[in-house]
């Protein structure tokens, strides 16, 4: 038994070690430059400054929402479809989904600016029937269309995990009850997938709340969100790095808060969110 348990305490040391070295210690490095000045001194300056980005923190909440809503309405009917087909239909449809993930992040939001451009895909075909050009980058709805595009798989993976493992005969024993199309959804698919949907509003809110790449590109840094206000004081040199710091630790406090309420929705046994 001691055996068994230290070979299992030496397979998680790379763990533990990586963890310690790449979360546990950034994270207490982050929380003594929030909590100092530029000379070292203990403060609070630094935290009380954070209101004055109440306005970032405000739009990048109201944006990464929507952003993940249009994600879940987008993800959710093809995710039930994917399960729908036969398994070769299920692997090319994955693969589909998987595709734009090989493809670097930045990549994949710069090639939005070619499409929405006023010299772009979509403008010059509207030029040619006389409905153009539309102005659509540098818009709000050009940071929403970059969130939803990018994170898009992280909310149809996670939904198509637990949608494709409802035992079906569940849904035969709902037929056989009398129960409709709509409420064999509503009272056997729909509470089942809900691991799935919980796992993926995380996956996508997460990262869309803290985004700073797809605003500037797509938002023409005419919309400051959290994250651009945090990588500008980054960029501004060290004696910025206390407010950055500062604002980060409000910014992973929030997520934090956002993953534990999730939680409580998502069944102890299930594939739901995990902290």
């Amino acid at each position: 038994m001691n055996k068994k348990s230290f070979g299992s305490q030496l397979l998680a040391a790379p763990h533990i070690v990586w963890s310690i070295i790449f979360i546990v210690v950034p994270l207490f490095i982050m929380l003594y430059f929030a909590f100092t000045n530029a000379d070292g001194g203990f403060t609070l300056e630094n935290v009380k400054q954070i209101g004055l980005y109440k306005k970032a923190f405000g739009i990048s909440i109201l944006y990464a929402v929507i952003a993940t809503l249009i994600t879940l309405l987008i993800a959710y009917p093809m995710a039930y479809f994917m399960t729908k087909v036969n398994i070769s239909s299920q692997r090319m449809l994955m693969m589909i989904v998987m595709i734009p993930m090989w493809m670097n992040f930045l990549i994949r939001t710069y090639s939005w600016i070619t499409i929405l451009a006023n010299t772009g895909i979509i403008n010059t075909f509207l030029k040619s029937i006389g409905l153009g050009p539309v102005k659509l980058i540098n818009t709000p709805g050009a940071v929403i269309l970059g969130m939803v595009y990018d994170f898009l798989p992280y909310m149809i993976l996670p939904i198509y995990s637990v949608m494709s493992k409802i035992d079906k005969s569940l849904l035969e024993a709902s037929e056989d009850l009398g129960s409709n199309a709509f409420n064999k959804f509503r009272r056997v698919i729909l509470p089942l997938s809900r691991p799935g949907i919980i796992s993926g509003i995380t996956m996508v809110f997460v990262p869309s709340v803290s985004t700073f790449y797809i605003s500037q590109k797509l938002g023409g840094n005419k919309t400051m969100l959290v994250g651009d206000v945090i990588e500008y004081f980054f960029n501004a040199g060290p004696d910025y790095y206390n407010v950055a710091s500062a604002i980060s630790m409000v910014l992973m406090i929030m997520i934090l808060v956002c993953m534990v309420i999730m939680n409580r929705f998502s069944d102890d046994d299930s594939e739901g969110v995990i902290i």
